[in-house]
């Protein structure tokens, strides 16, 4: 029983070769972080306060952003009394928020800064049965929260992520990269390697977004024990469908990456220096709470620099026939890490190597090689037929699959700064013009989020990257 599927090496293998989500079953159940529950992180941290976001469950056509959301500092033993219903909750941190109107979400947390006076515990996360030796809880994030706690839909700019389920279970909705354009990517708010999806996943308007009946949704309930894949570039949106809920990741970073942070680094530029311009009394919460302030014309162009020099150190090596050397993979990086949160954590993985995955389709022999059975679950695609908020729930064995139609409440990420009130006005207010013009009607005034959602497009930003890096090669 103790004998796992696949070994670190094949499952290494997998994990590059797939271009879908997948949930490996079976390959955890001798990790010290299974028993990471609400209850055992508690007494570990003995009373230390972490930040909340709290957010409504009340289902709107809007997606619930982080900016509107409101943030609490307490400890996991009020958060469990409050989420429990119990009185002595009355007179904490969490008085304001009735619980069955509210969800509270402590996410993003990076493991190696709330355990900071704690490493020995960074070794109960073992990423190196996935075939990543040396990567631990040093290298993850904790994520807890409340039913209906969520993450707004978004892909991640870097790397591919691997999900442990703890406690509880999560509901996640998975959009393939070809349906872009089918989610209305936009940058604001503006957060690094984030691109948002205008469209409420939860609950979708039509009339404005209408080509998101073209994507193609694929839905898993991640229960404890299993393991998500989800590759690079793979839109989602996240919800706890339990009371209480544990989760651990980690990003994967690839060779793709030096790429993406060239795009993300022109696009901080542009999106810093047309916000940073207009009035500030036009109240627009432009920036993700996630980041710390726009920063500078100077820094950001530091920022561009570096992230080009490290895509040409890696196309140099590759053309060499060195690309997939490890030895090299510390020095080729950028300041930048998997995420930006990562690099103001202070918690870039030493000795971490850029991994190569080929975005292109997989043939379908390629796909045959894939050992799918009781311990590797492919998510499937769903119909909208069926309801674009069904579920694929993968029993805790992993030998079938259950479908659900249980949609629910929706939301994403940490604040690290500022205490923003919560409020559907600031969010109504946002996107108040677009809300109230229909298809036919002319818009007869542009703002500057109009402009940024074109210009910053991440078809857009792509081509400007291609042609920028083509002048540094001439």
């Amino acid at each position: 029983e103790d004998v796992k599927p696949f070994t670190p090496e094949k499952t290494k293998e997998i994990v590059m070769s797939l271009q879908q989500p997948a949930v490996f079953c079976n390959m955890v159940g001798d990790w010290p972080a299974l028993h990471w529950n609400v209850k055992y992180l508690s007494a570990v941290l003995e009373g230390k306060p972490i930040q909340f976001r709290l957010g409504l469950k009340t289902v709107d056509l809007v997606p619930q952003f982080e900016t509107s959301c409101s943030y609490v500092e307490a400890t996991l033993e009020e958060f469990l009394a409050w989420s429990c219903g119990q009185p002595s909750c009355l007179s904490g941190p969490f008085t304001c928020y009735d619980y069955s109107k509210y969800w509270a979400y402590a996410d993003y947390k990076y493991i190696a800064r709330i355990f900071e006076d704690k490493p020995e515990i960074f070794q109960d996360v073992r990423w190196s049965d996935f075939g990543f030796p040396g990567r631990s809880g040093k290298e993850s994030t904790l994520w807890i929260g409340s039913e209906g706690a969520n993450t707004p839909c978004h892909l991640d700019s870097y790397g591919c992520n691997l999900v442990l389920q703890v406690q509880g279970r999560k509901r996640w909705h998975l959009f393939p990269p070809g349906d872009t354009s089918f989610l209305y990517p936009t940058r604001i708010p503006y957060e690094e390697s984030s691109i948002f999806s205008k469209v409420n996943i939860a609950n979708p308007d039509l009339k404005r977004f209408p080509e998101f009946s073209n994507s193609t949704v694929h839905v898993v309930t991640l229960s404890p024990g299993q393991v998500l894949f989800v590759p690079r570039h793979w839109w989602h949106y996240v919800e706890s469908i339990d009371p209480v809920t544990v989760s651990i990741n980690s990003w994967i970073e690839l060779d793709a990456d030096h790429e993406a942070r060239v795009e993300e680094a022109i696009t901080r530029m542009l999106v810093c220096a047309i916000k940073s311009a207009e009035n500030p009394s036009d109240g627009d919460l432009w920036l993700n709470p996630t980041e710390v302030e726009a920063t500078s014309h100077e820094i950001n162009l530091q920022y561009l620099n570096k992230a080009v020099s490290a895509y040409l150190k890696c196309q140099e090596t590759s053309v060499s026939g060195q690309a997939r050397s490890s030895s090299t993979a510390a020095e080729q990086r950028t300041n930048t890490s998997c995420k930006r949160k990562r690099r103001e954590a202070g918690c870039e993985p030493e000795g971490c190597t850029l991994l190569t995955q080929d975005c292109s389709t997989p043939k379908a022999e390629e796909l045959q090689k894939i050992p799918f059975g009781p311990h590797l679950i492919q998510v499937l695609p769903q119909s909208h037929k069926t309801n674009v908020m069904g579920a694929v729930a993968v029993e805790s064995d992993g030998t079938e699959l259950l479908h659900e139609n249980e949609g629910e409440h929706f939301g994403k990420l940490h604040c690290k700064r500022k205490r923003l009130l919560m409020s559907n006005d600031c969010e109504t207010a946002a996107h108040q013009m677009d809300s109230d013009c229909s298809p036919c009607t002319p818009q007869t005034a542009l703002s500057t989020n109009d402009l940024l959602d074109c210009l910053v497009n991440p078809r857009v930003i792509s081509l400007v990257a291609q042609l920028l890096l083509e002048r540094t090669r001439v």
